[in-house]
């Protein structure tokens, strides 16, 4: 592990699943946050799209755009000191190749992130190898994906049947061989996810996705108690703490000791 004052690189993530210890990911959106976050010993900091809804009150992540993304990105990069920063492609920033760099290139040099997140199926595959081969780490996101949201009909669990399964199973494996550094699963059901994590080199993300994952993501918000409906695979960490740090720090050990997520927080 790196020390406390450096920051968390890819390998560290690699060594930690070689060892089998969780790792812990939230989103955060601006400077305090992410100091907080920082300090309970969050691994991976996520500046998700999910701003949209939950800072600027859209009603889907559709609408936000890259210059939010970059300013967001440069508040969280400045809050953080240890925690590795990872950033989401907001919609239609990755349409092709060319794209792809021009907008990823632009949150690892303007804003200061390690790695981008792309919501991907197959169709992706050389997208993330584009952005691969040129030094770009990526995190390929599967399962529901948000910004596909009107496709979809809705945020419905993806994977239950055994033909959507396996199509999974297929784009997870063809993203990391196009070289994706880290797996995202979202709102999957558990035994899925565990063939994923099985099958995969690279450590695999849940949210929504059972226990069976290298590490978890929450977002902030929903950790926090915030926001009106949460959702099934989230649980209220503040409601038996001390306060905002001490709630992080309780999520961080409930992932690393196992006991979060639990049967009731998976599908």
């Amino acid at each position: 592990m790196a020390e406390d004052t450096a920051r968390l690189t890819l390998r560290d993530l690699a060594r930690l699943k070689a060892r089998g210890e969780k790792i812990a990911m939230l989103t955060a959106y601006d400077a305090t946050f992410a100091a907080v976050l920082d300090r309970a010993g969050v691994e991976v900091l996520l500046v998700g799209d999910t701003l949209g809804p939950l800072v600027q009150g859209q009603p889907t992540t559709l609408p936000v755009s890259m210059d939010e993304m970059v300013y967001h990105c440069r508040a969280v990069v400045r809050g953080a000191r240890r925690a590795l920063v990872m950033a989401d492609m907001p919609f239609l920033s990755y349409t092709d190749a060319a794209a792809a760099l021009a907008n990823a290139g632009r949150l690892l040099k303007e804003a200061g992130v390690q790695m981008v997140k792309l919501e991907c199926s197959p169709a992706q595959e050389g997208i993330v190898a584009a952005l691969a081969a040129e030094g770009i780490p990526v995190c390929a996101h599967l399962g529901l994906r948000p910004q596909s949201v009107h496709k979809l009909g809705g945020y419905r669990v993806q994977g239950r049947d055994p033909a959507a399964a396996e199509a999974l199973l297929e784009a997870a494996a063809r993203l990391e061989a196009a070289g994706a550094d880290l797996l995202l699963l979202e709102a999957v059901p558990a035994a899925l996810a565990g063939r994923v994590r099985a099958q995969a080199g690279v450590p695999v993300i849940g949210i929504g996705a059972g226990p069976d994952c290298d590490g978890q993501v929450l977002v902030l918000y929903d950790l926090l108690g915030l926001t009106e409906r949460l959702p099934r695979f989230a649980k209220n960490f503040l409601a038996e703490a001390d306060g905002v740090e001490a709630a992080v720090r309780a999520y961080v050990a409930a992932v690393k000791t196992g006991r979060f997520p639990g049967p009731e927080h998976s599908y």
